[in-house]
């Protein structure tokens, strides 16, 4: 009997890595066809003329055969190469580098691509937008959801998370402060280089960068993470209020870490710029706020807000920008439970005050947070009824019940990525409650919930609630006067959020 010859599998010819990762809200943000494992960026930054010239070295692996692929980036490049070999490229779209190799890439196969590039970010828009922030002194390069494309190449999208190394040569004199650990400072006469290094993942836009003339604070923490804080020479007494509330960035991280888990980083601190840009970011260990935040005095909400993140939306992301439930809802939620921890009003009482503050009809009710639209991504209601849900489903399933999921959804996904579904599964399974009315009443419907034990709302036993946190404790009251006044500083911290 004759053998019969052996089959030999071929691969197909290599593709073209897609353009973009499907985003419901934006398609083109992020790139298929590979994984990135780290970014060494290295910029020279040049304030006088908001001048960058930078080297992107991106150490990556295939997830398919390619031919090509694509990063997105929006500065001018000089060259690139792949695995030290020259490669073409084109940037036919002002969003979009399209690279390709001198050779095709195996599926599994390493690659390390080095892209050196310049411009002037400030004047690079994007569809008419640029999120670059031209300051007096410096920059910052600051933005959600897009940033990275204005000072480094990248696969942008909160699903490919990476590691990085970030290195800033700027003016002598000049600070450049960023994410992570300060590995290293060398200061000579002709230029200072600031290191900094991030070795948990990270998404893309919360990387940052931030130039300019900064009064830089180190310490450490109890635990041994070393505290950078920044903030702008200046003596406005806004910047100098931020200062007094960054002094308490341990206290804040450890009331946090009481409720979620262990803090996901190796590193904490803040930055204050001497601008008004009108927003906050969670960025990585580091986050950064406009000044106005501390217009009326202390505001250590919006601290428990932006390390809230750190969290929710940092270590645990979305998985799509439609998810941003699962990063601002807990967030804004964080800060009640900051008040409740300070005596300063309950959680349950913020909760009820928010909800009779927006009438049956006003438009408020009308934004479906759990699927907002790409318009409404950072609306008021995903913040105030993100908040008002995630209180809620406090009161429908009880507070150990509560707490266990929170801690378990970080638990089980830190460094990874998670979505609003996922997390209605998770509430599902560990409360053993069917909560799909609940979830659509305050996450989909247009409408006001209504005030039933349902959706965690049976005002009418409100006083009977006996509330706890992580640890077990009885949340306080406060008095009435001291509600009404946390309230209103809430208000103006989501008008701030909401300015993104």
């Amino acid at each position: 009997m004759l053998a019969a010859a052996p089959i030999t599998a071929h691969a197909g010819p290599p593709t073209a890595g897609g353009s973009g990762l499907g985003d419901d809200y934006f398609p083109n943000y992020g790139n298929s066809g590979y994984d990135v494992d780290r970014y060494a960026i290295n910029v020279d930054y040049q304030p006088q003329g908001d001048l960058l010239n930078g080297t992107t070295t991106i150490t990556a692996k295939a997830t398919q055969d390619l031919r090509r692929f694509n990063l997105d980036f929006a500065l001018r490049v000089r060259s690139v190469t792949v695995n030290d070999k020259p490669a073409t490229f084109n940037q036919n779209d002002p969003h979009e580098l399209v690279v390709t190799p001198k050779k095709p890439l195996r599926n599994g196969e390493q690659m390390t691509v080095k892209v050196e590039y310049f411009g002037v970010p400030s004047a690079v828009k994007v569809d008419g937008i640029t999120p670059w922030i031209k300051t007096a002194d410096g920059a910052i390069a600051l933005g959600q959801p897009e940033i990275a494309a204005w000072w480094f190449p990248s696969n942008d999208h909160p699903q490919d998370k990476a590691k990085f190394d970030i290195t800033m040569k700027v003016p002598s004199g000049v600070e450049a402060i960023s994410g992570g650990k300060l590995v290293s400072k060398t200061l000579t006469p002709n230029g200072d280089t600031w290191r900094w290094r991030e070795d948990k993942p990270m998404a893309t836009y919360l990387a940052f960068m931030a130039i300019g003339q900064y009064e830089v604070s180190e310490s450490t923490s109890s635990k041994g993470l070393p505290i950078i804080n920044a903030v702008a020479v200046s003596d406005d007494v806004r910047i100098q209020r931020a200062k007094a509330d960054f002094a308490r960035t341990e206290e804040v991280v450890d009331f946090l870490a009481r409720q979620y888990g262990p803090y996901p980083f190796d590193a904490l601190g803040n930055v204050a710029p001497n601008a008004d840009f009108g927003y906050a970011l969670e960025t990585q260990t580091r986050p950064v706020y406009t000044r106005g935040f501390w217009r009326s005095g202390s505001n250590m909400g919006v601290v428990a807000h932006e390390f809230a993140h750190q969290w929710w939306g940092d270590s645990v992301s979305l998985t799509q920008w439609n998810d941003i439930y699962v990063n601002e809802a807990f967030a804004s939620h964080a800060e009640w439970l900051w008040s409740e921890n300070q005596g300063q009003g309950t959680a349950q009482q913020l909760m009820r005050q928010t909800y009779d503050s927006y009438p049956e009809g006003d438009s408020f009710w009308q934004v479906s947070i759990g699927d907002p639209g790409r318009d409404n991504v950072f609306d008021g209601a995903v913040y105030d009824r993100g908040a008002m849900s995630l209180q809620a489903l406090r009161n429908r399933i009880g507070s150990p019940a509560f707490w266990q999921v929170l801690r378990t959804w970080q638990a089980e996904r830190t460094y990874k990525n998670g979505s609003t579904e996922e997390f209605q599964a998770l509430a599902e399974r560990l409360s053993g409650e069917d909560l799909d009315g609940f979830f659509k009443a305050w996450l989909y419907d247009q409408r006001k919930p209504a005030a039933t034990a349902e959706n965690g709302l049976d005002f009418g036993t409100e006083n009977a609630l006996r509330q706890t946190d992580a640890e077990g404790k009885v949340a306080q009251q406060a008095a009435p006067e001291q509600v009404t006044a946390t309230r209103a500083e809430l208000a103006k911290t989501r008008q701030q959020l909401h300015g993104r």
